[in-house]
């Protein structure tokens, strides 16, 4: 695999996460009461944990979407 294949593999997927990341944070903005209701007929949890736990969701999968897509994409295209 060349280096500009991989590079634009890691551009696309950066894409569709950072895609994935706006539904999820529209989803919780917009629909956040269908959201908790969903999850409370699996779970018990209060409005407040459920919020914590979404916040820290997606602040963990924007972390992980930098350190394995966005960092070695902006690495490959400034050695190519």
């Amino acid at each position: 695999m060349s280096i500009e294949v991989l590079g634009n593999w890691l551009g696309v997927c950066g894409l569709i996460n950072i895609g994935m990341l706006m539904l999820w944070f529209a989803m919780f903005v917009f629909a956040h009461d269908w959201m908790y209701k969903m999850h409370t007929k699996w779970f018990k949890m209060s409005v407040e944990a459920f919020d914590t736990i979404h916040y820290s969701g997606m602040g963990l999968f924007k972390l992980f979407i930098f350190v394995f897509n966005i960092i070695p994409f902006l690495a490959l295209m400034i050695a190519s």
